[in-house]
């Protein structure tokens, strides 16, 4: 539980108290010690302005009810990963598939925006105080959507028709849905293709025709699924083989620091103020790609064959701008 949340929970056992509470049930409800359990009620009486009292005799805490308004927490005090949890999903239902809001996921936009509201976050007229900026999604046909996510949920097979760009070419595969990801604001299916016996991803956009089968689906632990799709980088990423040593300016260090590249990087600062990045990989094409985007500012030290795409990728970009001299 998040000290947020414990704050939150404080706050709701002393508001539907009319007598004071020990601080060892108190303790006990919270799941924390008693050092934790001081710190929270500093906080919610001397930060927050609660009107949280302890009995002299028994030295339970309570709130004082003498107040015309019982006391409320500021509609702010929200933390950094609710505001994200709530506005990322409003924007998935909003923005990202506008086509599904119809009903039930309408009403449950709807319900997030009033929380916000309630939050504080959002006034109720006017624009949002906070802005997500989508850029880079590829749209998905609402029809597509729902049967891929049909058949995920109803654990039923899909026949797909799909064109990879790779070698720009339409396949005709039958697979079984694992889950459905959210890339970099593109949808992506993970899925195990029975014709290559094996997990594969496929970009929701790419597919060109759709059937859902009367065929029971393949079911993959969880773990394997997140041993194949989720130890390396980038979406199409497979079991991580390489690891990727990067070293960025001590200049553009002090952005890239703070970035998250994938959950099992390693990073240091060394003593010129460069900062050096470990990153797990399996396929090069994404990462070659980021790292171009740093141009200068970054140099790949191993392994030697993503250094050679990197600089390869590099030299044929200069020489389309001296060809156009």
């Amino acid at each position: 539980m998040s000290k947020v949340e414990r704050l939150y929970h404080l706050h709701n056992i002393l508001s539907q108290r009319r007598t004071p509470i020990s601080r060892h049930d108190l303790m006990d409800r919270l799941g924390c010690s008693q050092a934790t359990l001081y710190r929270l009620v500093a906080e919610l009486r001397d930060f927050l302005g609660a009107p949280l009292e302890q009995d002299p005799e028994t030295r339970g805490f309570y709130y004082d009810r003498s107040y015309d308004q019982p006391f409320e927490l500021p509609g702010i005090w929200i933390s950094p990963d609710e505001l994200q949890a709530l506005l990322t999903a409003r924007q998935v239902l909003g923005n990202v598939q506008p086509g599904l809001l119809e009903g039930e996921l309408a009403r449950l936009q709807g319900r997030i925006t009033n929380l916000l509201r309630q939050k504080g976050v959002e006034q109720e007229e006017g624009d949002s105080r906070i802005h997500i900026q989508a850029v880079a999604g590829r749209p998905v046909p609402d029809h597509l959507f729902q049967d891929v996510l049909g058949a995920l949920i109803q654990r039923q097979r899909l026949h797909i028709s799909y064109h990879g760009r790779g070698r720009d070419a339409v396949s005709e595969r039958e697979v079984s849905p694992q889950r459905l990801t959210q890339y970099r604001n593109s949808w992506y299916l993970d899925a195990w293709c029975h014709g290559a016996e094996g997990l594969r991803s496929f970009a929701l956009e790419r597919i060109r025709e759709q059937q859902v089968l009367d065929k029971p689906a393949k079911d993959v632990k969880p773990q394997e699924l997140s041993s194949h799709f989720d130890q390396s980088y980038g979406i199409f990423s497979g079991p991580a083989r390489h690891t990727a040593e990067l070293r960025f300016s001590p200049e553009m260090s002090r952005w890239v620091a703070e970035e998250r590249w994938h959950p099992d990087q390693r990073g240091s600062l060394d003593e010129s103020g460069a900062w050096h990045l470990e990153v797990p990989f399996s396929e090069a094409r994404e990462l070659v790609m980021d790292i171009l985007r740093y141009g200068p500012e970054v140099q790949v030290l191993a392994p030697d064959f993503l250094r050679q795409a990197v600089a390869d990728s590099a030299r044929k970009t200069a020489a389309l701008y001296s060809e156009a001299n």
